[in-house]
């Protein structure tokens, strides 16, 4: 079996060695990622101080980052010990390159191993929040209060600290909990700032990377749109784009941001499978035909995928039918409606960091698409649907993707939409998909959002949703025995999905919303509250 650590490891060695962004003149932080759980949340915060960042392989070179020419390095954390056999190592010659360098846990400790220092077992590690007292309270430690709480996880300790290197602050358990080389610009901290537990954390990294790195807060929306556009006209030149739109806020923006920059050599193409939400589909062709005026070619297939899904229970069986035929159907209607020379995806930067392998076309050198990843999230195009891929989104984070539809006119109600799942309510139905349960769930659905929207709550969860449950139980209504199902309710809090924690929602609130499923959705006779955080269990059901 596989562990944390080699799983950590693993996705660790296949990041990317050169960097997404072809602009030089660009200022960045580089992140060189060991493995660290917590290594995508530091590029997010670096982007919070609006300087751009980029997470690549530990395996990056010297040389790579000479041409690169960051203007500051982080090395991340990692689930190894510096001393192992087998731990990753960078590459020596980075602390040559003249460049500012933070080390975090683990890269902290692989700076003063490769520079003449001592790291062991620590006879008492350090799990959680403990007070930061500074001993020095200049350059990175700047307006880091003194006893501050930061997130310690490390089992190893540095012993000894390399020539030229001194203390800058410690914990009740941890003698070297900040470290630096002020001429040669190298720091390290034994915690986390990157977390939100980590209080002054922020105000370290910006200290790194305004008055360490000297940057300059150029990482902009504005700036992101008009670099995009040019880029995209550049790119495209008189070819046409297809672009599969779901609804959801990252293809909306892709669509309304390739729209400003190449007008009707874009094809937007919506496909109706069925398991949207009440009246969604009918609204998103109104907004953007209507209201925007970008055409969007609507196709109709709700029968077709009812029927793959037809006696389909297990989970999995159900999302792979779902995905096949999404597949067959954007075939079809790829080839009425096309050629096409490029396929757009809602590609976002942590699809690229959590998969690093490419498809390259061997003649051009451009990516090519065997994935649609936009709408399902499912496997491979045909190989005869040979798409070369414009993704003007993959850079940026699900909360920089939200700015830009804003900055380019995009609605609210979609750039706050809450993420849906790609087969939409087919996996928030439990068990065999039938119309009625679509048709019950649905107004289950619309009276959850409905009711949170009033109660002005609706940007309060990450996700309020309803889910059907494939068994009956028994209920009174009207003085007469009733049979029907039961509809769980599940609103959660969370920063990015990965984790999350189940929303205290008011009672009066919930009331409200069982009373109104109970009494207007026919079929249903109970209503319950999923108060389960992720993990140990996941957002969605299925």
């Amino acid at each position: 079996m596989t562990t944390q650590t080699e799983k950590l490891s693993n996705q660790a060695e296949a990041l990317p060695t050169k960097p997404i962004t072809k602009s030089l003149n660009r200022q960045m932080i580089v992140i060189l990622d060991f493995g660290s759980q917590y290594s995508e949340l530091i590029a997010r915060r670096i982007r919070e101080t609006q300087v751009y960042s980029e997470v690549l392989s530990y395996r990056t070179t010297a040389e790579q980052l000479r041409q690169l020419n960051p203007k500051g390095i982080i090395l991340s954390g990692g689930p190894n010990s510096v001393y192992d056999d087998l731990a990753p190592k960078c590459d020596r010659e980075i602390w040559h390159l003249g460049i500012p360098i933070l080390g975090v846990c683990y890269g902290m400790q692989l700076m003063v191993q490769q520079l003449g220092g001592g790291v062991e077992r620590a006879k008492r590690g350090e799990y959680g929040k403990a007070s930061l007292f500074i001993d020095d309270p200049t350059d990175l430690l700047t307006n880091v209060e003194d006893g501050a709480t930061m997130w310690m996880s490390h089992g190893d300790s540095c012993t000894e600290l390399p020539a030229g290197f001194e203390i800058l602050a410690h914990t009740e358990n941890t003698p070297c909990a900040a470290i630096a080389d002020h001429d040669r610009k190298l720091y390290g901290v034994q915690f986390h700032p990157e977390v939100v537990h980590s209080i002054g954390g922020i105000a370290l990294i910006r200290n790194f990377v305004y008055h360490i790195c000297d940057c300059e807060p150029t990482w902009t929306t504005e700036a992101f749109v008009e670099e995009s556009i040019r880029e995209i006209k550049a790119k495209i030149g008189d070819k046409r784009v297809l672009l599969a739109l779901s609804g959801g806020v990252d293809s909306s923006t892709l669509a309304f941001l390739l729209h400003r920059a190449i007008g009707d050599k874009l094809t937007c193409m919506f496909i109706d499978q069925g398991f949207m939400r009440k009246g969604e589909p009918e609204r998103l062709l109104k907004i953007f035909n209507e209201q925007f005026h970008i055409p969007v070619e609507y196709v109709n297939a709700r029968d077709r995928f009812l029927e793959q899904v037809k006696g389909v229970t297990d989970p999995e069986e159900k999302r792979r039918r779902i995905g096949h035929e999404f597949i067959s159907v954007f075939e079809s209607e790829s080839q009425r409606l096309g050629p096409f020379d490029y396929l757009a995806q809602g590609t976002l930067y942590p699809d690229v960091i959590e998969s690093a392998d490419t498809n390259v076309d061997p003649k051009t050198g451009e990516r090519v698409a065997v994935k649609i990843k936009s709408h399902h999230n499912v496997g491979g195009l045909p190989k005869n649907l040979r798409f070369k891929l414009v993704e003007p989104l993959r850079k940026l984070f699900k909360d920089e993707v939200r700015k830009v539809g804003k900055a380019i006119g995009l609605p609210a109600e979609i750039i706050q939409r809450h993420p849906f799942p790609g087969p939409g309510l087919a996996i928030r139905i439990l068990g065999e998909v039938t119309a009625e349960k679509l048709n019950i769930l649905r107004d289950a659905d619309f009276i959850v959002r409905d009711e949170i929207s009033k109660w002005g709550l609706y940007n309060e969860f990450w996700q309020a949703f309803a889910v059907l449950l494939p068994i009956r139980s028994v209920g009174v209504m009207g003085d007469r025995r009733t049979y029907a199902y039961p509809i769980v309710l599940r609103f959660v809090s969370s920063e990015d999905g990965m984790t999350a924690d189940w929303s205290r929602s008011p009672y009066d609130l919930l009331e409200v919303i069982s009373n109104r499923i109970v009494n207007e959705v026919k079929g249903v006779n109970r209503v319950v509250y999923d108060i389960t955080s992720k993990p140990p269990g996941t957002i969605e059901w299925e």
